[in-house]
């Protein structure tokens, strides 16, 4: 009998304890029919079966508004319907096109672009899936009908009409197997995978039925349509339920927590006019991928490559008059910081933080009096040399000039030591590393190296010199430079996971960071550019690092040695 009181319908929450969690958010795109946002009960009915929490997003086609609406969702589901209109990628319309959905078109490929630069998770149902092509630089086919398959079936939508073989080391196979039966409602299909997306199903006839996101963001889109399939279909939201859990996880540790790259060399574009606080194709990092990106905090460099003669204390000065000219140009967005208050103070403030450092000694040019100088620029590291030996020190690529540090070198440190200053040991020679290991009055730093028991490259450190510099309490911050992470063919998330492990495994979860080197090569595909660093996140969550082991490496250990440095200032 039906209960119309609805005191006895709270009771169960009103006599337990308060939820301490809550499910994930999946945002549902609705169709559009005769001035009606409207939804079949099939998928929502679905979310909640496995375990998310329903919310319709009717087609709104402003950008802030759907900005605003992703900032309320963990996953996103994009549902079937209406043919996608070819205009938006480029083609005039067939005679065979069918009925286009103008209403729909625009919102859910925007909101499609948007949440993929969170990396939020997204599941594509038929023309879901076309909507993920087309909106993230991949194509679909007007029409289909000439297939030898029926496409369009007349069956009943809980009807399986033909079967769709899956690729073998896909997401997709893990949850649904070698291949399955589907139902089949389109005359529309993907033609070309966006980049970075791969093919995971196909039918008889060689049409694209799934595809799947390779490279870290869980992304996926099928052409049939689960959700009339019963528990045949449910795992595939459950799919996207669980990854969004994850998600939901990783924004929440990264609203919590600082999250600071050590090392970015974007100011070696500034003579090309980017343009910092837009969305610029030409650089890794900008305002709007830290943003998206939930990166609270960025080294940037002043980088002097060796064989430049003209490269010195001038140059650097003029990276630093540029970056404090984007940063009081934006007050309410970026600020320098200096220190961890200024990096805390910044966060609950709202504004990124930018950290001045100098990648080469090569800058002070001989004089030991202009570490002073940069000191005073607000500089909170140097990185004693670079590819090349230079007057302060060998490089890890160098002739042995001096055997380690020279005497101005052993002068620079003690300098840096007085004035507070990072001590960077990245491109160091280890003859170089073990001097400034022991001379220096403070922990010294590797701002942007990675492990050669892994990846066989002088540029990296051994097991030894790991243990050593954690012995010392120093840091090194994994780069996703793909030379760095292995020697030959393409670096993945999973190989700069590995780094991270082996790291920890070596050193210990307290001197491990993390310093991309984007801008200076740094990059790797699903982890791209600042937008993708919660991909990092959120593999770290799946492989069993804690809350505070992930709060370490993304920052605290790195502010920690600071601090030690810039308290012994002036002993």
């Amino acid at each position: 009998m039906q209960n119309f009181n609805i005191d006895s319908l709270l009771h169960p929450l009103d006599t337990s304890l308060p939820r301490t969690r809550r499910a994930p958010v999946i945002g549902i795109t609705t169709n559009y029919v005769d001035g009606d946002a409207t939804l079949r009960e099939r998928y929502y009915k679905q979310v909640v079966q496995a375990g998310g929490v329903p919310l319709l997003i009717p087609p709104v086609a402003s950008p802030e508004v759907i900005e605003d609406t992703l900032h309320a969702i963990d996953g996103l589901l994009l549902t079937g319907g209406g043919d996608l209109n070819p205009l938006w990628q480029g083609e005039d319309p067939s005679p065979l096109l069918g009925s286009v959905n103008a209403e729909r078109d625009e919102p859910e490929l925007l909101i499609t672009r948007l949440a993929a630069r969170q990396q939020m998770p997204i599941f594509g149902i038929c023309r879901g899936v076309q909507t993920m092509a087309v909106a993230l630089g991949g194509k679909v086919f007007q029409d289909i009908s000439d297939r030898p398959i029926q496409h369009s079936q007349k069956a009943e939508r809980t009807e399986v009409t033909h079967k769709v073989a899956i690729a073998a080391g896909s997401c997709l196979h893990a949850l649904c197997g070698d291949e399955i039966f589907v139902n089949s409602f389109h005359h529309q299909a993907v033609s070309e995978v966006p980049q970075g997306f791969r093919i995971t199903a196909t039918a008889p006839d060689g049409t694209i039925e799934a595809m799947e996101h390779v490279c870290g963001s869980p992304m996926m889109g099928v052409q049939w349509h689960p959700e009339w399939l019963g528990a045949e279909g449910l795992p595939l939201f459950q799919w996207l339920v669980s990854e969004a859990d994850l998600f939901a996880r990783t924004k929440a540790l990264h609203s919590s927590i600082l999250t600071l790259d050590s090392h970015c060399d974007t100011p070696m574009f500034f003579p090309q006019g980017i343009h910092f606080c837009e969305r610029d194709s030409r650089i890794l990092v900008d305002l709007h991928k830290m943003t998206a990106g939930r990166l609270d905090a960025v080294t940037l460099v002043a980088y002097l490559p060796q064989d430049d003669e003209q490269a010195g204390k001038a140059y650097a000065d003029h990276i630093f008059d540029e970056v404090r000219s984007i940063v009081d140009s934006h007050p309410t967005h970026l600020a320098f910081a200096r220190n961890a208050d200024d990096l805390l103070l910044n966060k609950q403030a709202g504004r990124k933080s930018i950290v001045l450092g100098i990648e080469n000694g090569k800058a002070l040019e001989g004089h030991l009096e202009n570490i002073a100088h940069f000191a005073s620029r607000g500089i909170t590291y140097i990185t004693l040399c670079h590819n090349g030996d230079n007057d302060i020190c060998d490089s890890a690529r160098g002739t042995h000039t001096w055997g380690g540090l020279s005497p101005f070198g052993h002068e620079v440190v003690g300098e840096m030591n007085r004035l507070g200053l990072l001590v960077d040991l990245s491109h160091a020679a280890e003859t170089s590393f073990y001097d400034a290991l022991h001379l220096s009055a403070t922990p010294i730093v590797c701002s942007h190296s990675s492990c050669r028991a892994i990846c066989d490259h002088p540029r990296n450190l051994t097991d030894q010199q790991m243990r050593d510099l954690a012995s010392r309490g120093g840091v090194m911050q994994v780069t996703l430079y793909n030379g760095f992470l292995r020697t030959d063919g393409q670096a993945t998330i999973q190989d700069a996971l590995l780094h991270i492990r082996h790291a920890v495994d070596v050193m210990g979860i307290d001197h491990v960071g993390i310093g991309t080197d984007f801008d200076g090569d740094g990059g790797i595909p699903g982890l791209a550019s600042a937008e993708e660093l919660p991909n990092l996140t959120r593999e770290l969550l799946r492989s069993g690092f804690t809350n505070d082991d992930i709060a370490k490496l993304w920052g605290r250990n790195w502010l920690r040695v600071l601090t030690q440095a810039q308290s012994r200032a002036g002993k």
